[in-house]
């Protein structure tokens, strides 16, 4: 029986940074993997639509190149050319992923891994035993009784990313970050795109203002928005698909090529082991302590199968935050307060913190600010003037107790906001650090000069 110190059941940016991070402080290690390492970030999620949105923007440039003074004719597009530019990017950062096990001298294991009682794994008949075993499974799509998925007329994002033939009229079911994203990629594509939203605002974890400006956009593009809507079944047996929305107005049928559901995720918890081990789980999560470790010990969890947030950018920092803990260095537990979230769509959303109504709800004191790009610089010269910065501080101690953005590229800007708050910083001294001039940035500095009565280019 192989023996290690650290085995990594699954290789998606929780597993496979964990991995890395593990043998970088000494650890014999290896990592197990059923499909392709980098799971589904590298290969069916964060990468790969992020290609395939930047050629739906770049299409959208050549559309609109009069609007720079510029002639371009005949603009055309390949879909199946961009699906296919999706997946060589996808490829070639899961080759990245294998060159990194290659360097760290992490033996890669591939087959389906189960858990054993004794800190074993199993794999396709294989025993494997380590002293540290760390579940990072990850997620998948999650399927509605109403809203079974049959993987070509109800899909999930991973046909999303892979159709054979542009629908020519699409339904989206759920507006969080994956729903939006296939919104406005298959819009730009020219696909007659309808969002269908339970709660009354899209992108519901967001703040309102924010809700309201991507809802805008997104109908002056032309993308119909269902709020405080619910598919209550599908049809599927003719040559399109029939979906049945229930509205406040009543019912409504919706007629499409195919519909995506975009309702959430389930986490990839099943047949591997855990009940043989006896780790406890609570409505689809393994629950863990502030170190990621389960009720037995030597088994950890992190990522998307845990309660926390289910980001990538979580799922890689709780990983070496485990392994760190167990090389006993001086680790503090994770902040989920100040975790940043992205979306991009056009316009891009990011925010970190708290939102104005959940400042307010917990009895804050609050100074809000508000910087539109309609009044910046680079935004008027880049053709990118919709959205703001908006920024939240606690009024008494000067606390940065939320930023939220909506524009072009502010999923780049989020991290000073990230930063900030990590660092304790106030009002006062984002106002006195200065920003360059002309760009996206400076608007955070507007925002936070706006809340205290102080901004000088509105």
């Amino acid at each position: 029986m192989s023996k290690y110190d650290i085995i990594v059941l699954g290789s998606g940016p929780g597993g496979y940074v964990t991995a890395i991070r593990a043998s970088q402080l000494g650890f014999k290690t290896a990592i197990i993997e059923k499909e392709s390492l980098g799971g589904v970030c590298l290969n069916w999620g964060c990468i790969p639509t992020k290609a395939l949105l930047k050629s739906a923007q770049v299409f959208e440039y050549l559309n609109h190149a009069s609007d720079y003074g510029l002639s371009v004719k005949d603009v055309d597009k390949d879909f199946d050319a961009v699906v296919k530019r999706s997946r060589d990017v996808a490829d070639g950062m899961s080759k990245g992923v294998q060159f990194l096990m290659k360097k760290n001298k992490i033996d890669v294991i591939n087959g389906f891994g189960k858990l054993k009682p004794g800190k074993k794994v199993e794999v396709d008949g294989t025993d494997y035993s380590a002293d540290h075993i760390i579940i990072a499974t990850g997620a998948r799509s999650r399927e509605l009784p109403s809203l079974p998925q049959d993987g070509k007329k109800v899909i999930g994002y991973r046909e999303a990313m892979t159709l054979k033939k542009q629908p020519k009229k699409l339904v989206v079911v759920g507006s969080g970050a994956i729903g939006v994203e296939f919104a406005y990629f298959y819009k730009a594509m020219g696909t007659d795109v309808t969002v269908v939203e339970f709660l009354p605002n899209i992108v519901p974890l967001e703040d309102e203002d924010v809700s309201k400006q991507l809802e805008r956009n997104f109908k002056k593009n032309g993308i119909k928005i269902m709020t405080s809507s619910e598919v209550t079944k599908v049809e599927t047996s003719g040559k399109s698909v029939k979906a049945t929305v229930k509205t406040k107005k009543g019912e409504e049928v919706l007629e499409a090529d195919v519909v995506l559901s975009a309702v959430g995720i389930k986490t990839n918890i099943e047949n591997i082991g855990l009940e043989d081990v006896g780790i406890v789980v609570d409505r689809d999560k393994i629950l863990v302590n502030d170190y990621y470790q389960t009720n037995i010990p030597g088994y950890y969890a992190i990522g998307d199968v845990t309660p926390g947030p289910a980001l990538a950018h979580v799922a890689s920092a709780e990983g070496i935050l485990c392994v760190e803990k167990i090389a006993g260095q001086h680790v503090e537990a994770l902040d989920y307060g100040n975790i940043p979230g992205c979306t991009y769509c056009s316009p891009e959303v990011a925010s970190v913190g708290l939102t104005e109504k959940q400042a307010k709800e917990e009895g804050y004191d609050i100074k809000v600010g508000k910087f539109p790009f309609s009044a910046s610089g680079k935004a008027s010269a880049a053709g990118n003037k919709d959205g703001f910065v908006k920024v939240i501080f606690d009024a008494k101690y000067g606390e940065w107790l939320g930023c939220h953005m909506i524009g072009a590229g502010v999923t780049d800007m989020i991290a000073e906001a990230v930063l900030g708050r990590k660092l304790e910083t106030t009002g006062h001294e984002v106002l006195k650090a200065v920003h360059p001039h002309p760009t996206m940035s400076e608007a955070v500095m507007e925002a936070v000069a706006d809340a205290y009565d102080e901004v000088i280019h509105l």
